[in-house]
């Protein structure tokens, strides 16, 4: 898996590296040399809000009330870093999460409430794709190209996402378990069970809770569009909101499509290149925008990175300081 996720991100490189070559840098430039550095500064703070109300959406993923909002935001953080910067793929990231809240939450609670927050995000991000099809179908003059493309998407989307809630709810965590201890693989199936007991459980009673981290989801994906808006603005790229919800839905679907690709490099630079190109706002305006989310998406990878040591260090000491005093005493 590895060796492919290389190939590709190399594939992803030479794709930005053709678009380039076919747009050329003068429209790329001529674009990005609208932006100050502090619009750009100002670029990066949205996501803050976005990051605040997906970790609601994660909240909202266990039964009850798990650890403090703050070390969830600093996990969230984290682990979405190292799903970006590692070839590990998402489980990377999201099993970090779960190693850095297990002073408040076992990983029997946590790592439930990962999945399903990894579900409700997706459904949020159909739903959101949905809306831009909408959007783009009866507001947008657009290229019935985008159109159809965001269509494609988002029947993909929909199929993965029932597949993954159907083998959620089926319990084929727990039927792999019992079949890897039968081939050797591993010892105990116990807690692939308890893992599906957990899951089955979340998803037939907790319906309120699933709504809402649903509901938050969509509302960080409703704020991307808004963050995109901002960039566009910056840019003066003249595109108004509704287009700039289009083009992030569009966005997210590519990302969703090309989630083998680390960061879905090249794919997320090309869709919007041809998109843009296809909306009349020019190819290279496209490549601007794409250059300057992904500018963004580095400060907020190295603020991610800090946490991931900073809470990692902490945790330690914690557990050190636990172990100290908990260690044997002398008797009398």
């Amino acid at each position: 898996m590895r060796a492919l996720k290389l190939v590709l991100l190399v594939l992803g490189i030479a794709a930005i590296v053709y678009a380039i070559h076919r747009i050329g840098w003068a429209p790329i430039l001529e674009a990005l040399a609208r932006l100050t550095w502090w619009q750009l500064a100002l670029v990066c703070l949205p996501y803050a809000v976005i990051t605040a109300v997906d970790t609601l959406g994660w909240r909202y993923a266990f039964p009850r009330d798990p650890a403090p909002f703050l070390r969830l935001v600093g996990a969230r953080l984290a682990g979405e870093a190292l799903n970006l910067v590692t070839a590990l793929g998402s489980m990377g990231g999201e099993a970090v999460k779960a190693w850095l809240i297990r002073r408040d939450v076992t990983y029997e609670a946590s790592v439930p409430s990962v999945v399903i927050a990894k579900t409700t995000l997706t459904i949020a991000q159909a739903l959101f794709l949905l809306i831009g099809v909408a959007l783009a179908w009866s507001l947008l003059a657009t290229d019935s190209r985008v159109i159809s493309a965001m269509v494609w998407l988002l029947v993909v989307e929909i199929a993965a996402v029932a597949g993954f809630v159907g083998v959620q709810v089926v319990g084929i965590v727990g039927r792999a378990g019992r079949l890897l201890q039968w081939f050797g693989v591993v010892q105990r199936q116990d807690y692939a069970e308890r893992l599906d007991a957990a899951l089955r459980d979340y998803y037939r009673r907790d319906w309120r809770r699933l709504a809402l981290s649903t509901g938050c989801h969509l509302a960080g994906w409703l704020l991307g569009a808004v963050e995109a808006y901002l960039i566009l603005f910056f840019l003066a790229i003249p595109a108004d909101l509704v287009t700039a919800t289009v083009i992030e839905a569009l966005g997210a679907g590519v990302r969703f499509a090309a989630f083998l690709v680390p960061a879905s490099l090249g794919a997320y630079e090309s869709a919007n290149g041809a998109a843009f190109e296809a909306m009349g706002l020019g190819a290279g305006a496209g490549l601007a925008f794409s250059f300057v989310r992904r500018a963004r998406q580095v400060v907020w990878i190295g603020i991610g990175l800090v946490v991931l040591v900073t809470m990692g260090w902490l945790a330690k000491r914690a557990e050190l300081q636990a172990g100290v005093s908990t260690g044997p005493s002398s008797s009398t």
